[in-house]
């Protein structure tokens, strides 16, 4: 049941202890770094002015911005010689941020993973498949590492090839797969083409989804079609990669591994902390971090801690499926909207495909926002009525949870472009 029952069962008492120990030495090694021994020195700060945890809040907050600002080197605190490998975050709303490891940082990281892992019920008798891309991407070789500590066979898959995924997994007795959700609901597609039932022809009993958002009802949908467990999973590039929160068999919000992360929830607008419960953005502080420590990083994610103890048994406190991100809101019309507002409606009405594109459009002074949606072949070859009624029953259901009427535009499966990275859910065509 557990990976380290004495770190993840330790009270939180000494668990507090613990982190304000390890945060003094993560200041005494940040500081080394060009951007904190500036930052430090003209704050006045460094490991004593911490006498507690609440005494974090002395510390500037760093944001993505800052990490590209001192591109490559400007967070490293150790030698360049001591440095083994390097991550890269995908870079697509500017330049990448990068990430730099020591064998330690390595150890620690595949350390969190295997406890993951093993928190969700992988064993050394598994077959793990890793359908995740490999390179600077983090998720593909941490997941990699992880299952190879705990001992299970590693197909290294890697993303994409549909149909040999599906071979694989017949061939190996695929037990354990890592996927991205919108992947797998693609390849639930294939598994029909070819006349096969995941249920039946293979042997997958636990999947473990993440690298882009997803809603409960995907996440269940996804069990639904093929039967296993599917386990939400949460990280980012900056704080190692996959491995800093999981869901526990429980699946009741993910464990955040608080020995090697310290975690704020703070208000967007006022940067100040809220009370446990309350929803806020994430902020996060690495604890065993030696290449490249990062302190008070503000994530953009939307969460909320969970106060309630979990039946598990592990102390570790839990974050609530991330909602969305601060820049991931579109605002239209006046009203704020999450793109995961909108796939969760979508995944609750019968007939609905596993593919949504949202497109925003400006007509003179106007915005205008479309949801092209894939539905099943069966819409297209019956009466225009059935499309039409299909059509209002999600305009409807839409403008209930996003309070504005969108148009909709029902497509044919697969008509909507696939990549094999995270999913495009939004294309923003609106020019000032």
């Amino acid at each position: 049941m557990y990976w380290e029952k004495d770190v993840e069962t330790i009270d939180r008492k000494n668990l507090e202890k613990l982190q304000l120990k390890k945060l003094k030495n993560t200041l005494n090694k940040a500081v080394n770094s060009y951007y904190y021994g500036k930052a430090f020195k003209e704050k006045g700060i460094n490991a004593n002015s911490v006498k507690s945890l609440k005494d974090i809040q002395k510390i500037p907050f760093t944001t993505k911005d800052d990490l590209r600002e001192h591109w490559p080197y400007g967070f490293v605190a150790v030698s360049k010689d001591d440095l083994v490998r390097m991550h890269s975050s995908s870079g697509t709303t500017g330049r990448a941020t990068v990430v730099f490891h020591t064998t330690n940082d390595i150890t620690v990281w595949t350390n969190l993973l295997a406890r993951c892992m093993y928190m969700a019920g992988m064993r050394k008798s598994d077959v793990f498949q890793n359908m995740m891309t490999y390179g600077l991407f983090t998720g593909g070789l941490g997941f990699h590492y992880g299952a190879e500590k705990i001992g299970a066979l590693v197909i290294p898959a890697g993303s994409g090839n549909s149909k040999r995924q599906i071979q694989l997994m017949m061939d190996f007795a695929t037990t354990v797969i890592h996927v991205i959700p919108s992947y797998a609901l693609h390849l639930s597609t294939v598994f029909t083409e070819l006349k096969l039932d995941p249920r039946k022809d293979t042997k997958v009993r636990i999947a473990f989804v993440g690298a882009e958002p997803h809603t409960e009802k995907m996440r269940r949908k996804i069990e639904a079609i093929y039967g296993y467990q599917a386990f939400n999973s949460y990280g980012l590039s900056e704080m190692n990669g996959p491995g800093v929160a999981f869901e526990c068999p429980y699946q009741q919000g993910m464990h955040i591994w608080e020995d090697s992360f310290l975690v704020e929830i703070i208000d967007p607008k006022t940067l100040q902390p809220v009370a446990d419960g309350e929803e806020g953005e994430l902020v996060m502080t690495t604890l065993q971090r030696e290449g490249m420590p990062i302190l008070r990083y503000r994530t953009k994610d939307l969460t909320r801690i969970i106060p309630e103890p979990c039946s598990c048994g592990r102390t570790h406190r839990r974050i609530e499926r991330i909602k969305g991100r601060t820049d991931d809101m579109l605002i239209i019309k006046g009203v704020n909207i999450f793109p995961m507002q909108i796939e969760k409606r979508l995944m609750e009405i019968p007939g609905v495909g596993t593919n949504f594109l949202i497109v925003l459009e400006r007509e003179e002074f106007n915005d205008s926002l479309t949801v092209k949606v894939e539905v099943g072949k069966e819409f297209f070859s019956g009466e225009l009525k059935q499309l039409e009624m299909l059509r209002k029953k999600i305009s409807e259901e839409l403008k209930s949870e996003i309070l504005i009427t969108p148009k909709i535009d029902l497509v044919e499966p697969d008509s909507i472009p696939k990549g094999e990275g995270k999913a495009v859910r939004v294309i923003d065509n609106r020019r000032d």
